[in-house]
């Protein structure tokens, strides 16, 4: 879409693809951390291009995948408008087959399945008996070159990889192709002014799982997540619009 609008002379704002990453330093807190790793990845399903599906633990990690993981186990599915249904089912058939054929790669390719989301399609969810419902999954020793680690999934999947410092993981979300969005989770202010200043990625959250801008600030993608020269929201929104005049006079 993009090539064929410039190659007729018209300026594009082309939101691309993403593949967030959710970075947790040892010295996150963990409680705070998960809640927001579980909005995150299974909030909407896993399907909104802000949702981060790859999670980066550093360093020791256990007490974090234990208390993750007792909240996926648990995560309430059902109908959507139901109070207490923390997630609904995807949107299409052919949707949700396209999400457990990138589950099957996961497999195939080697990841640790800790939780599979394929065993909770079946069930009663909250009385529902329609809807193209699936589980929640989490994949354990995942690969930066396995496919569920590259490619954006749209579904409520998450990856883990383990890495042993900051520095690992900052390469690790800058070799992606993707620069959507991206998260660490820390105590620490000098982890964090490191991560937002080193990562190229256009949207950054310190300890938020979603860090959608306001209005007023660009959705700033980079990468293969964003075509154009002037991002959507904020001024950069009404510069796009906006066709600039110079007026140079002169009077005697």
């Amino acid at each position: 879409m993009y090539q064929t609008a410039a190659a007729h002379g018209k300026r594009v704002q082309a939101l691309g693809g993403a593949k967030n990453h959710l970075v947790v330093m040892p010295d996150a807190h963990v409680e705070k951390s998960v809640e927001a790793i579980m909005g995150s990845a299974f909030g909407a399903a896993g399907e909104r291009c802000l949702a981060g599906s790859v999670l980066v633990a550093v360093g020791e990690s256990r007490p974090l995948l234990d208390a993750l993981l007792r909240k996926v186990r648990n995560l309430r599915i059902g109908d959507g408008a139901a109070p207490g249904t923390e997630m609904g089912p995807l949107v299409t058939a052919e949707h949700r087959a396209r999400v457990l054929g990138y589950i099957e790669k996961g497999v195939a390719e080697g990841a640790q399945l800790l939780v599979d989301g394929r065993e909770r399609m079946r069930s009663d969810h909250g009385g529902c008996s329609a809807g193209y419902f699936m589980g929640p999954t989490v994949f354990d020793g995942v690969a930066p070159d396995m496919t569920i680690a590259r490619e954006e999934i749209f579904g409520p999947v998450l990856s883990v990889i383990r890495v042993k410092d900051l520095d690992e993981a900052i390469a690790l979300v800058n070799g992606s192709a993707f620069g959507n969005t991206t998260s660490i989770f820390t105590s620490d202010g000098k982890s964090a002014r490191e991560y937002a200043s080193r990562i190229e990625v256009g949207m950054v959250g310190v300890n938020v799982g979603v860090a959608a801008p306001m209005a007023f600030f660009p959705f700033s993608g980079w990468k293969n997540s964003f075509y154009g020269d002037l991002h959507a929201h904020g001024r950069d929104a009404v510069s796009f619009y906006t066709e600039q005049k110079v007026i140079m006079s002169r009077w005697f």
